[in-house]
C-alpha cells in the first residue's frame, strides 16, 4: 500500500494524534509507524487486543506505565561482559520493576481472562525478578551514589572515612583561632583540607601550599601535621572507588543470564504500551470494532470523520459492495462529498491497521489490497502539469496497480477539462474499474456520469443535503438518489439578476431540465422517505423498551407469587404441627386427668391457631391479588 495514499486520506494525523497516548519511546515509535495489515488474521488479532485493552481501562484504569530507557547500549556491553554504571543498572532494574507492576496490574484484578484472550498471553510472557530487582534498588541510592549496604567492605571504608575525615577537621580546627588565618573554615584542595592563611604569614605555617586566591590575599596551606592523615584519608577514597568497581560488577554480573529476557520484556512494555494508546484513543472518541467480512462489501453505520469534532459531526451511514461496486456522489460545491469520500478511506485504513472505528458496532470492512485515492488538486509547476494532467496521470497509476481487491477513491473524477470529453472519460474509467469487480466510490458535477449510474447495474448515484434555504450543507448523506448542482437557485440566492437567470435556464436543454426535475423530485422523496425510517426505527426501539420492561415486571410478578405461597406453606405447616402437638397433649391429659379447666385452654390454644391458619391463608390470596392488579394495570 502506497504511503503517499495514506497521507492523501490524513492516516498520518491520526497516527500523531495516537502517538500523544502513547507513553514510551517504543510505544511512540510503533504509533508513528502503523501501517495497515495486509491480511485477515493479523487484522482481526489487532482489533482484539484493542478491544480488549478498552474494557481493561474501564474496568482497571490506565496501566502503570512509565517511560523507559533505550538499553541497546547496556544490552551489547552485558554480552561482552563489562559492567555497567549506576545509571545503567537503574535502567535495567526499572525495566524489570516495570514488568512487575505490568503483570500485577492485569492479574491482580477477579475476573475471568478468558475475556482477554489476546491480551493474556502478553502480560503472562513478561519477565520479571524480584530478587535482582530489589538487589539493585538496595545497592544503589541514585544515578550517583552506591548504598553502605552494597557490601560489608563499602560500610568498613566509609566508615573510616568519616572517622578520619572528623580527626583531621578537629586538628585543623585548632589553628583557627590564629592571627595567620584570613577566615575561620577548614576547605578542600585537590581533594586534600587546608585552612587559608593570609598571604603575608605564609611563612609563620609550616605545611604545603595548594592553591592562591585570585586575588593574591589568601594562600591555602596543609599543615604538615595533618600531612599524614590527609594521605591515610586518600587511600580510604582509593579503596572505595575500588569497592564501588566491585559491587558495579557484582550486580551488573546479575543480569548476564538474563540478557533475552530484558530484551523480550523491553519489547512486550512498547507493545502493550501501543496496544493500550490505540485504547485511549478508541475511548476518547467512543468508536467501536468492525469486523472483517470475506465477501468484500464495505458497511459503516452512523460513521463520521475522526479529525472532525465528535460534538457536531453528522453521522452517516455508507455502504458499498453488495448491490453495487460503483458509487457516485454528485452534489453542490462545499456539500461534503468530499468528506464522505475520505471518510470511508481513512476509517478503512484504520480499521486494517488495527485500530477501532468512528462508526457504531456492526460496521463491516473488506481485507483490501490497496487503497487509492485522487483526492485534492496535484497540479505541478516542475513538471508542468496542468490540474487535469495531474489527475489522469494519477489515475493511469491507479488502473496499472489496482485488481479486484482495490479500494478507489476519486474527487471530481474528469474536471478540469472540457465537460463532455470529461464526463465521457470518466465513465470510461468507472466501468473499466467495474468490470475488474474493483470497488470505487466518485464524485462529480457531471450530469452525464449521474444519469449513467442511473441506468447501469453495479452503480448507485448517492449525494449529500444540502439546504438551499440557508445555502449549507447539512451533511446528510443519501443513498439512492443524486444530487443536484443547484446553481440557478444558489446563484439567485446570492445575487445574480432574474433575467440572467431566465436567459441560463432558456440555454439549457430541455430534456436534461425534464430530467434534472426528475431527479429532484427523486431526492425529495427520498429524503423524505429517510425522515419517516428514521422515526419507524426510533418507535420500533421504543416498542423494544416497552417490551423488555413488561417481560422484566411480568418475571418479578411470578417469582412474588411464588414467595408468597411459599412462605404461606411454611407458616400454615408450623401452625399444623403446633396444633397438632396441642391435640396430642389433649389427649395425653384426658387419659391422665379429669382436670375440665385444663381441658378447656388447652381446646382454646387449638381454636386460635385453627383460627390462624384460616387468616394467613385469606390475606396471602389477598395480598397476591392485590399484586397481580397492579401489574396488569
Amino acid at each position: 500500500m502506497d504511503i503517499k495514499y495514506l497521507e492523501k486520506l490524513e492516516f498520518n494525523k491520526i497516527c500523531k494524534i495516537l502517538e500523544g497516548f502513547a507513553i514510551t519511546y517504543i510505544g511512540k515509535s510503533l504509533c508513528t509507524g502503523l501501517f495497515p495489515y495486509s491480511n485477515k488474521k493479523d487484522i482481526e488479532k489487532a482489533l482484539k487486543q484493542t478491544t480488549e485493552a478498552s474494557i481493561l481501562l474501564y474496568r482497571s484504569g490506565n496501566p502503570p506505565m512509565c517511560e523507559i530507557k533505550d538499553i541497546t547500549l547496556h544490552m551489547k556491553m552485558l554480552d561482552e561482559s563489562h559492567f555497567l554504571n549506576c545509571p545503567q543498572l537503574l535502567d535495567l532494574a526499572n525495566i524489570l520493576k516495570l514488568s512487575r507492576s505490568l503483570k500485577e496490574y492485569f492479574f491482580h484484578e477477579d475476573f475471568e481472562l478468558d475475556q482477554f484472550v489476546y491480551l493474556t498471553g502478553l502480560f503472562n510472557n513478561l519477565y520479571t525478578n524480584l530478587n535482582i530487582e530489589t538487589s539493585i534498588f538496595n545497592s544503589i541510592l541514585d544515578e550517583n551514589t552506591v548504598s553502605d549496604n552494597a557490601s560489608f567492605e563499602l560500610a568498613s571504608i566509609r566508615k573510616n572515612t568519616h572517622a578520619k575525615e572528623l580527626e583531621i577537621k578537629s586538628k585543623l580546627n585548632s589553628l583557627l583561632n590564629s592571627k595567620y588565618i584570613q577566615e575561620p573554615v577548614v576547605t578542600l584542595r585537590s581533594g586534600r583540607f587546608v585552612i587559608p592563611v593570609k598571604n603575608e604569614y605564609r611563612s609563620e605555617v609550616k605545611g604545603f601550599i595548594h592553591d592562591i586566591s585570585a586575588s593574591g590575599s589568601t594562600v591555602f596551606i596543609e599543615p604538615i601535621s595533618v600531612f599524614d592523615l590527609n594521605n591515610d584519608l586518600n587511600n580510604l577514597k582509593n579503596e572505595e572507588i575500588i569497592e564501588i568497581e566491585k559491587v558495579l560488577q557484582k550486580l551488573s554480573s546479575l543480569f548476564f543470564n538474563i540478557i533475552d529476557n530484558l530484551n523480550n520484556d523491553l519489547n512486550l512494555i512498547g507493545l502493550i504500551d501501543f496496544i493500550f494508546a490505540k485504547a485511549k484513543y478508541s475511548n476518547s472518541l467512543n468508536c467501536s470494532e468492525p469486523t472483517i467480512n470475506e465477501d468484500k462489501h464495505i458497511n459503516f453505520l452512523k460513521a463520521w470523520h475522526p479529525l472532525l469534532d465528535k460534538n457536531i459531526a453528522v453521522k452517516n451511514d455508507v455502504s458499498i459492495g453488495k448491490q453495487y461496486t460503483s458509487l457516485i456522489i454528485t452534489g453542490p460545491n462545499t456539500g461534503g462529498k468530499t468528506v464522505i469520500l475520505k471518510t470511508v478511506g481513512l476509517l478503512t485504513i484504520m480499521a486494517m491497521s488495527g485500530l477501532h472505528i468512528t462508526a457504531k458496532e456492526g460496521s463491516s470492512i473488506f481485507v483490501f489490497d490497496n487503497i487509492f485515492a485522487d483526492i485534492g488538486d496535484e497540479q505541478s509547476i516542475i513538471d508542468s502539469l496542468s490540474t487535469f494532467s495531474s489527475h489522469i496521470t494519477n489515475i493511469a497509476k491507479i488502473i496499472k496497480s489496482s485488481s479486484s481487491n482495490s479500494l478507489i477513491l476519486i474527487d471530481e473524477l474528469g474536471s478540469g477539462t472540457d465537460p463532455i470529453e470529461g464526463a465521457n472519460l470518466a465513465i470510461a474509467i468507472l466501468e473499466h474499474f467495474h468490470t475488474i469487480g474493483t470497488l470505487t466510490i466518485s464524485t462529480t458535477h457531471y450530469p452525464d456520469i449521474k444519469h449513467f449510474a442511473l441506468m447501469k447495474n453495479g452503480f448507485e448515484n448517492a449525494s449529500v443535503e444540502f439546504n438551499l434555504d440557508t445555502l449549507s450543507p447539512t451533511f446528510n448523506f443519501l443513498i439512492g438518489v443524486s444530487g443536484q448542482s443547484n446553481a440557478f437557485i444558489i446563484s439567485q440566492k446570492l445575487g445574480i439578476p432574474e433575467d440572467i437567470i431566465s436567459k441560463a435556464k432558456s440555454l439549457t436543454n430541455s430534456n436534461k431540465i425534464s430530467l434534472e426535475e426528475l431527479l429532484n423530485t427523486a431526492y425529495e422523496n427520498k429524503r423524505i422517505t429517510e425522515i419517516e425510517r428514521q422515526k419507524v426505527t426510533q418507535s420500533s426501539l421504543e416498542i423494544e423498551n416497552i417490551k423488555s420492561k413488561l417481560e422484566i415486571d411480568y418475571s418479578e410478578l411470578i417469582n412474588k407469587e411464588k414467595e408468597i405461597i411459599n412462605n404461606a406453606k411454611t407458616k400454615a405447616r408450623d401452625i399444623f404441627i403446633s396444633a397438632k402437638e396441642d391435640a396430642n397433649e389433649i389427649i395425653n391429659e384426658t387419659l391422665k386427668t379429669n382436670n375440665a379447666k385444663k381441658l378447656n385452654e388447652l381446646r382454646n390454644n387449638i381454636n386460635e391457631k385453627i383460627d390462624e391458619l384460616r387468616f394467613n391463608r385469606k390475606y396471602n390470596f389477598k395480598q397476591r391479588a392485590i399484586i397481580c392488579s397492579r401489574y396488569t394495570d
